[in-house]
């Protein structure tokens, strides 16, 4: 028996050792993206991406991603993306220090488009597959966004309102185990300048209960 507790104690403590960087429920944060969109050919494009995020009421940096992305537009309603990205995260080890892990992350991307009396509606489908440098298991994850703008463009900046949900299902996890509701406005800044200023609820479970983030992100995007 007490070989059994002894084992279950090492798991937890193996499995906390690996859980991210954890912040309170309910954790200001801020996260910051900025972008270069280049259209190659009438139906070829590149985009690529870099993100920063600070927690702990944004006083602390632990996060950031780079992201290469090709886009097949396949047909006026849907786009093929096949994409890379590289993750840097921060960690709390068991012994309490922190250090840095990096994820390796291939994915996929699928987004359908429609449009509805100029209210423009996608819903962007993303397969990946998570690789590690620390001893953690390599994961499938599956997301689903839908975003909703409106026809809306207001003053000079072109201000046009938008909200998005996300779903996050992963290997190992039963259902549904994060969701991200966003509400933000787009705007237009220069002829090749475009920005988005939004909110973000994101809700992790977390064993039997359910974390909170609440974030304010910026995006700054040159389009060629």
């Amino acid at each position: 028996m007490k070989q059994i507790i002894a084992s279950l104690v090492a798991v937890g403590f193996l499995l906390a050792a690996f859980d991210g960087h954890a912040y309170e429920d309910g954790d200001f944060q801020y996260w910051n993206t900025e972008s270069i969109d280049v259209k190659l050919t009438d139906k070829v494009g590149t985009y690529i991406e870099e993100e920063f995020r600070f927690g702990d009421n944004a006083s602390e940096f632990y996060y950031q991603h780079s992201h290469l992305q090709l886009d097949f537009k396949i047909t006026d309603w849907f786009t093929l993306a096949p994409a890379y990205r590289q993750v840097f995260e921060l960690y709390t080890k068991t012994n309490a220090e922190e250090d840095w892990f990096t994820e390796y992350r291939p994915m996929v991307n699928g987004t359908l488009k429609y449009k509805w009396e100029d209210w423009e509606i996608s819903s962007r489908i993303r397969v990946s597959y998570r690789m590690f440098d620390i001893d953690k298991d390599d994961v499938w994850r599956f997301r689903n966004k839908i975003t909703i703008k409106s026809p809306w463009k207001w003053t000079k900046l072109k201000l046009n309102p938008w909200v998005a949900d996300e779903i996050f299902l992963e290997e190992h996890e039963s259902g549904v185990y994060r969701n991200r509701l966003y509400v933000g406005v787009g705007l237009k800044l220069t002829e090749h300048l475009k920005g988005d200023i939004f909110y973000l609820w994101q809700s992790t479970e977390k064993g039997d209960n359910w974390a909170d983030y609440n974030v304010i992100g910026t995006k700054l995007k040159v389009v060629f």
